[in-house]
């Protein structure tokens, strides 16, 4: 793949991340926001301490969501795009949207619901704000080994694959990342700081909204940008007017036919 094609999958990645980013800002502000305020209610009712409120919360649900939400679906717009050139006709026999779709599904896996199922999303007013530090880089640190292992786990099925076959391949590549997967939860602490009487059901949906957001967030890129590559790799040929052309060979031959033999 030449230069050019990579600078336009790049453009055509980062348009495909604004418009999957558009669609999740809907789906945050609809099932996100109501938890949050809710959350927010929460920690208002079991506090004293009222710390100055730099940006309010109406500039935070809106112009800050906006922003915030936008610009990193732009970012991975970019970046899932560049990944996507680097995996065409090397994860096996695809085309530009099959490619499009399956990077989608592997980062949705690695860079968001491994690391989330160890360290969920919670709600503000859950958390010691003096551990802050220490749970960033935990789940940091988590979304690094289950990318790295991810990568592994790519490598390992394409290894085995001449031996194997391509179906027995991808089992042993996957069995061996949810193997690898569980020893990383094993050896890595574990971090439970929800109060006892934070309500169980906002908890399980503000979880549940956010894990929907990163869903509607990679799926309807890998759906945009697949359609955007193949229309750029595999466009279609040309329709040619056979009708057309069949009428203007036919009046050639007829006038061939009819013209009188030269002498």
């Amino acid at each position: 793949m030449n230069s050019i094609s990579v600078r336009a999958l790049l453009v055509r990645g980062m348009l495909a991340g604004l418009a999957a980013g558009l669609l999740a800002l809907v789906v945050a502000y609809l099932l996100g926001e109501p938890r949050v305020d809710s959350a927010i209610s929460y920690e208002d009712g079991h506090s004293h301490e009222h710390g100055v409120e730099l940006v309010s919360r109406t500039m935070q649900s809106t112009a800050g969501l906006a922003t915030g939400v936008l610009i990193y679906g732009v970012a991975l717009g970019g970046i899932a795009a560049l990944a996507v050139c680097v995996a065409l006709g090397r994860i096996g026999r695809f085309g530009p949207r099959a490619t499009a779709a399956l990077v989608s599904l592997g980062a949705l896996v690695a860079v968001y619901l491994v690391p989330f199922f160890k360290y969920p999303a919670n709600p503000p007013s859950v958390g010691d704000p003096e551990t802050i530090g220490k749970r960033t880089t935990l789940y940091f640190l988590m979304v690094a080994l289950s990318v790295l292992l991810a990568v592994g786990a790519v490598i390992l099925g394409k290894r085995l694959a001449p031996r194997l076959g391509n179906w027995n391949a991808t089992v042993a590549a996957s069995a061996a990342f949810v193997a690898a997967v569980g020893l990383a939860y094993a050896f890595l602490p574990s971090v439970n700081e929800v109060p006892k009487d934070f309500p169980a059901t906002l908890l399980w949906q503000f979880r549940l909204a956010a894990l929907t957001i990163q869903a509607t967030l990679w799926g309807s890129f890998g759906l945009l940008f697949g359609h955007l590559a193949e229309r750029l790799l595999s466009p279609r040929p040309i329709a040619v007017d056979t009708a057309a052309n069949a009428s203007g060979t036919g009046s050639t031959t007829g006038t061939a036919a009819g013209a009188p033999a030269a002498r």
